[in-house]
């Protein structure tokens, strides 16, 4: 059986699912960020930016995946 997605409707106009859930990411990751801070997530990698982008597409897909 298809899932069916709802769209996101701002102004009238239709906005696909991934959208919403790109914005749903960026808040988690936003939200996570001064944990990671005091974590000390940096440290852990040699290119911080890189590491902190796949911890992004990786809280992207768990929401494609539960919703």
């Amino acid at each position: 059986m298809a899932r069916t997605f709802v769209e996101f409707v701002v102004g009238g106009v239709l906005m696909a699912p991934l959208v919403t859930y790109l914005v749903i990411a960026l808040v988690v990751i936003t939200m996570l960020r001064p944990v990671l801070h005091v974590v000390g997530f940096a440290k852990m990698f040699s290119h911080s930016a890189i590491a902190e982008l796949s911890l992004y597409v990786t809280v992207l897909g768990l929401l494609i995946l539960l919703f």
